[in-house]
């Protein structure tokens, strides 16, 4: 393990080592340093110190050599044959990243009768696909994608791994990157690279009121899981050529067994939706959610809610925008009774046109609509969905 200590022949209490610790982990006691017990050992005092009295030694992972590792991953998921979005917008931002490194971009793909998709993943961007198609794999499990990604990363050893940030991904990155003690920044939303070439992962912090800039420069692979709708996928381009490596393994036993799947069957989905209309507290009540209801389904939409009203019942979680929800990036964002809170509007991705309703004139989601109508949204509803109507 890592050790970290204060060399007190050496301490002047400067403080300087107090400013630079991230987590408030150093105390200065009659005019010497002290680490708390909120020390993660991320050693910035130690590189701040100018006397050299912080003595911070790495274990041998830690200090290895990394130059071996090479090339961005991406995770390709899948769902029974039908690659998920934000893979493709992955890739598109993996390109991106690649020309800073000038490395390669592979996917891997898992799962049975799934090898043409590799295509599709190409024209997408990938330079490379890495395909397991076994019948064992049909079913996702977080475990055995798990054990079976692992394996992968440790045989090629890609410097940088990056996960959609969907209920699979969630739950398989933690997975991955704890099996290879590294780090791993669940939802971004942003990723760039910096002077040193290091992965710079950009996610909401404190509740939203803040964007953090973090990076892993001692382990590797770098891992982060990234919202769906940040990032545009490529155009496709069919034309194109990569390799395509086909790897057989030998089944890997889990833990936990499928029973039987059960289909989402609130239709279609946030993140695919073009147009949303989306209710906040500012609604009234559950029965005026109908209004909503009424005018998503008269614009060919879908109805989204903010977490006020799912905490409180009246939607499900399934239909939350946000940044406990989803990052949602429609044509069309119409948002009735919401005010407009900086954790809301964290799930507003790249939107053409945001429609704000609410009786607060200065209610801050104003400052981000595009069109805005102060008034009662039980009132103002009724109105637009019979001029709607009226058109069709």
């Amino acid at each position: 393990m890592a050790d970290i200590n204060i060399i007190k022949d050496k301490c002047v209490g400067c403080k300087i080592c107090v400013g630079v610790c991230p987590f408030g982990a150093i105390e200065v006691i009659e005019k010497r340093a002290e680490i708390t017990d909120r020390c993660t050992l991320c050693g910035a005092c130690y590189k701040s110190c100018k006397f050299n009295a912080i003595d911070f030694k790495r274990d041998e992972r830690e200090s290895s050599d990394l130059s071996e590792y090479k090339g961005i991953w991406v995770f390709a998921e899948q769902r029974y044959g039908k690659l998920k979005t934000v893979s493709l917008e992955l890739l598109g931002k993996a390109k991106e990243l690649s020309s800073m490194l000038n490395t390669k971009v592979s996917s891997v793909l898992l799962g049975h009768n799934i090898e043409s998709l590799a295509h599709e993943l190409l024209a997408y961007g990938a330079d490379e696909v890495l395909v397991m198609d076994e019948d064992w794999l049909n079913d996702f499990n977080d475990q055995i994608y798990g054990e079976a990604m692992t394996a992968l990363i440790s045989e090629y050893k890609p410097e940088i791994v990056l996960v959609g940030a969907t209920s699979k991904g969630r739950s398989l990155a933690p997975y991955i990157s704890s099996s290879l003690k590294t780090g791993l920044t669940a939802d971004c939303t942003g990723l760039n690279i910096d002077e040193e070439k290091l992965l710079v992962q950009t996610r909401p912090a404190f509740g939203g009121n803040l964007m953090a800039e973090i990076v892993c420069p001692n382990n590797r692979p770098q891992m982060a899981t990234v919202r769906p709708k940040v990032f545009k996928p490529l155009e496709p381009d069919y034309e194109r050529k990569g390799k395509i490596t086909k790897i057989h393994r030998e089944p890997i036993g889990g833990f936990v067994k499928l029973i039987r799947n059960i289909d989402n069957s609130d239709g279609l989905s946030l993140s695919d939706a073009e147009i949303i209309v989306s209710v906040g507290r500012g609604v009234g009540s559950a029965k005026n959610i109908q209004l909503a209801k009424e005018l998503a389904d008269a614009l060919g939409g879908v109805l989204g809610s903010s977490r006020p009203v799912v905490d409180m019942g009246w939607m499900p979680y399934s239909r939350q925008v946000g940044q406990t929800g989803k990052t949602v990036a429609p044509k069309v964002y119409i948002a009735c009774g919401i005010s407009g809170a900086i954790q809301h509007l964290a799930g507003l991705a790249d939107i053409e046109t945001i429609i704000a309703i609410n009786q607060d004139p200065d209610a801050p989601i104003f400052k981000v609509a595009n069109y805005g109508i102060v008034g009662d949204v039980k009132e103002i509803l009724p109105v637009l969905i019979k001029r709607i109507k009226g058109r069709l």
